[in-house]
């Protein structure tokens, strides 16, 4: 994403347009490169995604008469959106979510076993450079709300909250989005209330549903157990 910021000057392109096809063309060539057995694919991604953060940087060094928040581009600055972002996040939102409606029933199966559903003949690279696009996406315009740095978190931190209380695939999809939505809420009340920083403090009200999700669970264990232990 900063790589993108730093191509969107250089080739005078809007912003968000800039950082889509630098996320666009990474999530290919990581597609690509994933075929390369003797690497992992998360420690392609790990090489990817700090070089290109870095190389952002560097570019951005260059250029001295164009002056760049870096502090809200990698941690977040939900007051600098302009109409054009909320744009942007709308239309977003409306091609990822529609895209995972027509194509839910592949990507689960590619992710629960992939030899099966090459099997089923679904085009599993296919699918999975679909999916690799969505995340660029939601990366893209996501960026300014909690910066390149926190937007992982907040893509992982509320699916794991949900995975506490869904019984199925779908219900934990809808639980993501509700935790997600919530830790956003909660983080720009916080942020409001205590003059924090808005990114990190949506994902720190994410990280707390994460924790208080883990006391429930382990009440309904000890729950359990005490039901198990009945005569």
């Amino acid at each position: 994403a900063l790589l993108g910021i730093a191509l969107s000057f250089l080739i005078s392109v809007p912003l968000n347009l800039g950082v889509i096809i630098v996320c666009v063309v990474l999530a290919m060539a990581l597609v690509l490169l994933s075929r390369i057995r003797t690497l992992a694919t998360d420690t392609l991604l790990g090489i990817m995604a700090h070089s290109a953060l870095a190389i952002g940087l560097v570019t951005l060094s260059f250029m001295p008469d164009i002056r760049v928040d870096l502090t809200g581009l990698l941690f977040g600055d939900l007051l600098a959106m302009s109409r054009q972002d909320l744009l942007w996040i709308y239309g977003g939102a409306a091609l990822i979510l529609t895209l995972l409606a027509v194509l839910w029933r592949g990507l689960l199966m590619a992710t629960i076993h992939e030899e099966l559903a090459r099997v089923e003949g679904l085009a599993v690279e296919r699918l999975r450079l679909v999916l690799m696009l969505m995340f660029s996406l939601v990366i893209a315009v996501a960026m300014k709300i909690v910066g390149a740095l926190l937007i992982t978190a907040l893509l992982i931190i509320p699916a794991a909250t949900a995975r506490r209380f869904a019984a199925g695939p779908e219900t934990m999809a809808v639980y993501a989005g509700i935790a997600g939505v919530l830790s956003v809420i909660a983080g720009l009340y916080a942020s409001l209330r205590w003059d924090t920083p808005s990114g990190p403090s949506i994902v720190v009200a994410a990280l707390a549903f994460f924790v208080l999700s883990l006391f429930h669970l382990g009440r309904s264990s000890n729950a359990g157990g005490a039901h198990d232990r009945r005569p």
